[in-house]
């Protein structure tokens, strides 16, 4: 009976099964109208993003959804090629059948197994820091660091470009807040002194930043907060992985692992490229998280596969660096005929690799003639980047052949002479 009823009411209102529907009334007008005003300035300002549907895996290669094939992916963070890698995909096919799709819970009421603790042991160890702990994202492990560990008797010294993550992570804690200019010793220096008056100091920065490709001067860092007295955190979302001899991130490339407290990671980049994040660091800094840290407690248990997939990404990590070699020389090849060619690209020995445009529209055009050559690159800009720093971000995977690349650098050639980049 209640199904003929649900059915002539569905009829009564005009819209059948899966019919969108939308709210009605003053307010939601005027929100409609605001909205739309908003995006139609975005569009205007050239800084409109449009998400281009992948119809194949993660890869050197691609489909896009209603193209061709044969598409050459420079804009993944897969700088190990990993998101694709035989063994990484058999072993989050195995975690689903040996352990299911999700736990339907929070880690502390019904949503810890035994793969959550045997990655964060392994994580631990591959950092060689005495715990960790997973969250759904890095994102996550940013929000929930800096609210359960400062409080308004502290402070906390933040570099200006610093990921949106940590700076969000930061505005949600009651510690006295800092801003030091980019990777400018002087100034960190200064509000370090300033920050004397405070019990407990951290100084926060990026490990490798996401848009430069730029690595902060973590000895500098180190000696200025053993000087003052200070902690030091690095998110190292775009090192973990590739950076160091053994790709255990920036504080190995740099020499200063016992000099660092606390590190934030990812494992939705090189390490395996699906999701999740973690802290690791201090024992009794792990178990306070645990027991304070809203987005741990507060969401699901990552699901089985993501556990399957990062543990062998960092097993293949432990047996053999040959991979992040590989990177690195591509990495070298792509950095070496762009600047041949007459481009600027942004930082240094990273696979990120920013071809640096200034003008918001221009980065937008020549990203679309890119795709029409077949090379998938995204310009980014205002408020991704500072203003007047708009460019197209070049990432590299040790996946990419010499031919890839050097079929990237001559369509950006070519594109770069027809719109005067050049």
């Amino acid at each position: 009976m209640w199904r003929v009823v649900a059915v002539r009411a569905l009829r009564r209102d005009g819209a059948g099964a899966g019919a969108p529907r939308a709210a009605s009334g003053a307010a939601v007008a005027q929100l409609r109208r605001r909205l739309e005003s908003e995006l139609e300035d975005i569009r205007g300002a050239g800084t409109w993003k449009s998400e281009r549907v992948i119809a194949s895996r993660q890869g050197p290669h691609l489909r896009l959804a209603g193209g061709d094939a044969g598409i050459i992916n420079f804009c993944a963070n897969n700088y190990l090629g990993l998101s694709s890698h035989p063994e990484v995909i058999r072993a989050a096919v195995e975690a689903l059948e040996k352990f299911g799709a999700g736990l339907s819970s929070v880690r502390f009421i019904c949503g810890t197994q035994s793969i959550h603790k045997d990655l964060e042991e392994k994580i631990a160890c591959f950092h060689q820091r005495e715990d960790a702990i997973l969250y759904a994202s890095c994102f996550d492990a940013n929000a929930g660091i800096f609210e359960a560990l400062l409080t308004p008797e502290d402070a906390v010294l933040s570099d200006e470009l610093n990921h949106a993550s940590i700076i969000d992570g930061i505005r949600l804690c009651k510690a006295n807040k800092y801003r030091y200019k980019h990777m400018d010793m002087q100034d960190l220096e200064a509000k370090l002194k300033e920050a004397q008056k405070h019990r407990l100091r951290l100084v926060a920065t990026d490990g490798a930043f996401s848009m430069d490709g730029d690595i902060a001067p973590l000895r500098e860092i180190c000696q200025l907060a053993q000087k003052y007295d200070a902690l030091v955190f690095i998110d190292e979302c775009h090192a973990t992985g590739f950076l160091g001899p053994s790709g255990r991130g920036t504080d190995e490339l740099l020499g200063v692992m016992d000099k660092v407290t606390i590190i934030n990671s990812t494992l939705g980049k090189a390490l395996g490229g699906a999701a999740g994040g973690y802290t690791t660091g201090p024992k009794p800094l792990i178990d306070l998280l645990r027991q304070r840290s809203r987005p741990y407690l507060f969401s699901n248990s990552l699901p089985p596969a993501v556990v399957g997939c990062a543990s062998k990404a960092l097993d293949l990590l432990m047996e053999s660096n040959a991979i992040a070699q590989s990177m690195a020389a591509k990495t070298q090849r792509f950095r070496s005929k762009m600047a041949e060619a007459g481009f600027t690209i942004s930082g240094k020995d990273h696979p990120i690799c920013p071809v640096m445009l200034g003008d918001a529209r221009l980065a937008s055009v020549m990203a679309e003639d890119m795709l029409n050559r077949g090379i998938y690159v995204i310009g980014f800009s205002y408020p991704v980047v500072p203003k007047g720093k708009a460019r197209i971000r070049v990432q590299i995977s040790a996946v990419h052949s010499d031919e890839d690349i050097d079929r990237c650098v001559e369509a950006f050639t070519e594109v770069g002479r027809k719109h005067g980049a050049l």
